[in-house]
């Protein structure tokens, strides 16, 4: 046992920041989920216990602000963390402990899906935590994956009506938080569900896909897990996204 205990604490490991999904569509399972694809292993911090279905969230219960941390801290401490994912973290208290691991951690990239609403419309980032979010936690990601209502959200606009425009949206976060954004486009319409990531003094690359017909929750989790376990295995920004795109698509394909 102790030698597999040793190997499991050289593999590196993905701290997944998120809350839980009683159905299993989305939250810290699909991210346990994707990190295990890629082959790497997963720490997990809970911010929030959900009570859902596919269809609707029925309860949350917030994780006490000092338990985040702590859960945070003993990750940090236990394993080789390579990268961080950050989803659903309900409240602004949450944001400043998430933050407050973070600052002693600085050489760890961090993924943040910046999850505001579920599938079904329960609000799950209260509206206050909002601006901590952008002015304490999005500049020190590494990347931020919003879909363009998040991105409407985050810019305190409506939502785009097309690529360009999120774009637009997408350029004024920018420069905003400096940090990479990657504009998400499955909630766009059409034949085909492009991303583009914008980086700081680059040009904007897009990510092409066929748009899958089938519905599926948890596919930005996929995603944004996708691109923390390629960064923690080395590879460079646009490299992990391109692949955690591809992985999402198969992944889509192959969904029952």
């Amino acid at each position: 046992m102790a030698g597999g205990d040793g190997a499991m604490a050289m593999t590196p490991h993905v701290l997944i920041v998120a809350g839980s999904d009683s159905s299993g569509g989305a939250g810290m399972a699909r991210d346990v989920e994707t990190v295990s694809a890629f082959g790497l292993r997963s720490c997990l911090a809970v911010t929030a216990v959900t009570v859902q279905t596919h269809a609707a969230v029925e309860h949350i219960e917030q994780m006490p602000p000092e338990l985040i941390a702590a859960q945070m801290r003993a990750a940090f401490a236990a394993n080789p963390v390579a990268a961080v994912k950050i989803g659903m973290l309900g409240t602004a208290a949450a944001v400043q402990a998430v933050c407050s691991v973070l600052a002693a951690n600085r050489e760890v990239p961090v993924v943040l899906d910046p999850v505001l609403a579920s599938t079904s419309g329960r609000v799950l980032l209260e509206d206050h935590a909002i601006d901590v979010l952008r002015r304490d936690l999005m500049p020190v990601c590494r990347l931020v994956t919003p879909n363009l209502i998040e991105l409407a959200t985050l810019v305190g606009t409506e939502p785009a009506k097309d690529e360009e425009g999120a774009c637009v949206q997408g350029e004024d976060l920018l420069a905003t938080v400096r940090t990479a954004v990657l504009v998400k486009g499955g909630h766009a319409h059409g034949g085909h569900a492009n991303d583009v990531l914008l980086q700081p003094d680059r040009r904007a690359v897009r990510v092409e896909a066929p748009r899958v017909d089938r519905g599926m929750r948890g596919t930005g989790c996929v995603l944004s897990s996708a691109i923390a376990a390629s960064l923690a295995q080395g590879l460079p920004l646009e490299a992990a996204v391109r692949g955690a795109k591809r992985h999402v698509l198969e992944h889509l394909r192959g969904a029952r």
